[in-house]
């Protein structure tokens, strides 16, 4: 398939508390999911930390793997998955993220929903979301559907164990070097 009919799907996992704490409940080894649109990870977003130093300012954000917040984490773990899609699916989720990017000043976090994964119940407000929520949500308003499941009880393991994912990196995120 061609380079452009990719999408990457990083899992990460910082080692801050809130991490520790959601990965105390999950047992998973990483608790945040971002989409990608290429290899070098330039074009990356989710739902996380509007600002690297507060925690509790969350929603809608373009991540940066130099100046946002996985910079101040320079331990920060991860892997790397290259999803394989149609060029038509690729156009479908970049004009879902653009409904996002237009809009991104109304998106809350959904640290309910986090909380609904752990009951299992889905936590669903509008124009609020966690990250894998917003991740799998792309996914399936863009046609592909990976799992039998809301977008609102997938979490980052999810991705880690669906087959249709390939596996392109594991190790440090500050290490990554994307083959071109």
């Amino acid at each position: 398939m061609e380079a452009d009919r990719s999408v990457f799907i990083l899992l990460t996992n910082t080692g801050t508390l809130f991490t520790k704490i959601i990965q105390g409940y999950t047992k998973a080894p990483y608790n945040h999911a971002s989409i990608s649109f290429n290899r070098e990870l330039s074009e990356l977003y989710s739902f996380g930390r509007k600002h690297p130093s507060n925690p509790l300012n969350g929603g809608f954000v373009k991540e940066d793997l130099k100046t946002g917040t996985f910079s101040k984490y320079p331990n920060t773990t991860c892997v790397i998955y290259e999803l394989q899609v149609t060029s038509r699916e690729v156009e479908k989720m970049r004009r879902v993220l653009q409904i996002f990017i237009r809009s991104r000043q109304k998106y809350l976090y959904n640290i309910l929903g986090v909380i609904g994964i752990a009951l299992k119940e889905p936590v669903e407000f509008s124009n609020s979301y966690f990250c894998s929520q917003f991740v799998a949500e792309i996914l399936e308003r863009s046609g592909i559907k990976l799992w039998n499941k809301l977008p609102a009880l997938v979490t980052p393991d999810d991705f880690r164990q669906n087959y249709r994912l390939h596996l392109i990196y594991a190790g440090k995120l500050s290490e990554y070097e994307p083959e071109l």
